[in-house]
């Protein structure tokens, strides 16, 4: 029996790399083997990897030589960083410039990159509709992953470009519907009427990365830009309606208004929602639901997704 090619995973405890782990240790027929790279090993998400069959190895971003250690051997490796541990695109720029080191220096054969479009190519900086944030960025956790494509093209690491979409998940952490004042269920979102929104369930990254993987060399170079759905905000809310069995209103927040929001993060989603409303065809049109489907046949839709999750939206 050949050996598997072992595929280092980093954010293995998270969401999007706890799904990779995941999909690929539970296809029998895979030519490839789990190492969960976490910095904490002996956490009760990493035992449970362990327990499926995946290698668990401890690595830190902020330890080099342990992001090397756990790369050597490696056939490829599933990268992500988390901007929201910190909330700095510099910290998160440093932190890939470890992985893109580590990918070089073990001979990494390919790389799923999970990444973001950088706002600027189709924002300028100068443009004056939204504020510049940390200095030189429109949204800091979609352009600091975009910038750094060019530092895996550059080190010349065999590299897929995974763009993923908006969370689903997103609803029930923040942005579901709340009740208003006079009794309705509203859908507050800084979407314009009309305009669309990608999105879809993070578990489908797994199977979408384990299909790359497979697909090998001809996606190698290659920008994949996936989503579940293509929804207004309306067409949201009046899926949320048909499943919570009572009227949902959609209500648009201007972008200003929404930004001023004393909450934290309050500026960067202001601004990542109008980037999402005002060059909604380029997102979509990027996000070709046939062709993600291919990929990943059991692909949720916003109603799949509902269904399986409705239970977690607690209205009174």
């Amino acid at each position: 029996m050949n050996e598997k090619k072992v595929i280092a995973v980093t954010g293995a405890t998270g969401a999007q790399g706890g799904g990779v782990a995941r999909a690929i240790l539970a296809d029998p027929n895979s030519a490839f083997a789990v190492r969960a790279l976490t910095r904490n090993p002996d956490s009760p998400a990493a035992r449970e990897l362990a327990a499926l069959g995946a290698e668990v190895v401890r690595a830190d971003f902020y330890d080099e030589p342990s992001v090397h250690q756990a790369f050597e051997g490696a056939y490829g490796a599933f990268l992500v960083t988390n901007f929201w541990a910190h909330g700095s695109a510099a910290k998160e720029t440093e932190e890939i410039n470890v992985l893109v080191r580590a990918a070089k220096a073990t001979g990494l054969r390919h790389v799923v990159w999970s990444t973001l479009e950088d706002t600027r190519e189709l924002l300028p900086l100068e443009d004056e509709r939204m504020p510049v944030l940390q200095d030189t960025y429109n949204v800091p956790h979609f352009d600091a992953k975009g910038e750094a494509n060019d530092l895996f093209r550059q080190a010349g690491v065999p590299t897929t470009f995974l763009n993923a979409a908006f969370f689903f998940k997103n609803f029930v952490t923040a942005f579901g519907p709340q009740r208003g004042e006079d009794g309705v269920l509203t859908l507050a979102l800084p979407m314009e009427e009309g305009k669309l929104l990608s999105g879809m369930d993070p578990d489908d990254i797994g199977p979408i990365t384990l299909a790359l993987f497979k697909g090998g060399e001809r996606f190698i170079g290659e920008t994949v830009s996936v989503s579940g759905d293509h929804l207004t905000g309306a067409q949201y809310a009046a899926k949320f309606e048909t499943a919570l069995g009572e009227p949902v209103r959609f209500r648009f927040v201007p972008f200003d208004v929404f930004r001023s929001l004393e909450v934290m993060g309050a500026e960067e989603f202001g601004n990542m929602f109008q980037y999402f409303s005002d060059f909604d065809r380029e997102i979509t049109g990027a996000r070709d639901l046939d062709k993600v489907r291919k990929l990943n046949p059991a692909l949720k839709s916003f109603d799949a997704w509902l269904a399986d999750n409705v239970s977690k939206f607690k209205v009174s």
